[in-house]
């Protein structure tokens, strides 16, 4: 894996302005990024678009898109497509949503996911936009995303188009299931793999959970394995880390994202 390939998600550093980020991955020669919508929105999506462009920076995904379980997904996924399409990016990811009192059960809300991935899906295929669903590991299950492993990801990707709709493979969220690198090679065959994103399992988890994501390198995931079977599978596209942790977010986000490169190239 070489720098090339690699991709900073802006929640890793989010203490970065969105000019910082764009200006520290042009000096550290890091070739693309990551973005996800409130920054982007704070900042003017026409106005980081010509950001990033200017820069020669490559934007890997947008996050996020989904949630199709709340009121008012459709409107708020057609704005996340267009937004898609002026920041150049081809890939929308998705998290899909928990339960609700509409959607109470796992069943349920998985068939709304996929009722309402059918109702985008033609949208973003029209303008040249990938859906991308991720699973999430299954402690979110309830109130993110009943979408827990890369199968049942699948199952409700292979009701659309591989150009239309896909997969991502975290590593955080699918390091533990040992059905994942099947799936893994299934989804590189039909060209569902839209997205690769890496982050390490640290113990203990954090308070609420959502912040517990490890610096590459410093938990329990083979990451090496987890690139040679994305590779094997036929992915050659970007590799994106996305780190969600309070510490890191705490510290000079320089720092962070220089320990990030090299964390990348080490690991």
């Amino acid at each position: 894996m070489n720098l090339d390939r690699f991709s900073v998600n802006q929640m890793t550093v989010k203490q970065l302005s969105l000019p910082d980020l764009v200006a520290h991955c042009v000096r550290l020669g890091i070739p693309g990024v990551g973005l996800w919508r409130e920054p982007v929105q704070e900042y003017g999506v026409e106005a980081a678009a010509e950001l990033v462009r200017d820069a020669g920076l490559t934007v890997t995904t947008l996050c996020r898109g989904g949630f199709f379980t709340s009121d008012g997904w459709e409107e708020e996924n057609r704005t996340a497509i267009d937004e898609a399409v002026t920041l150049g990016t081809d890939t929308v990811v998705l998290v899909s949503g928990g339960l609700t009192p509409a959607f109470p059960d796992l069943p349920s809300a998985r068939a709304r996911i996929t009722e309402a991935i059918g109702a985008l899906a033609p949208y973003a295929g029209e303008r040249g936009i990938r859906l991308a669903v991720e699973p999430l590991h299954p402690m979110y299950a309830a109130d993110r995303c009943a979408v827990s492993t890369l199968d049942q990801a699948l199952a409700v990707a292979e009701h659309f188009p591989p150009e239309q709709v896909g997969v991502v493979v975290d590593t955080y969220h699918l390091w533990w299931d040992d059905r994942a690198p099947a799936a893994v090679e299934r989804a590189g065959a039909a060209g569902r793999i839209h997205s690769f994103q890496l982050a390490d399992w640290t113990t203990p988890l954090p308070a609420g959970v959502l912040t517990g994501r490890g610096q590459l390198g410093t938990g329990a995931i083979d990451l090496r394995a987890w690139a040679d079977l994305t590779e094997k599978a036929g992915w050659t596209g970007p590799v994106e880390v996305e780190i969600f942790n309070d510490d890191l977010w705490s510290r000079n986000g320089v720092e962070v994202l220089e320990e990030t490169l090299e964390a990348f190239l080490s690991v």
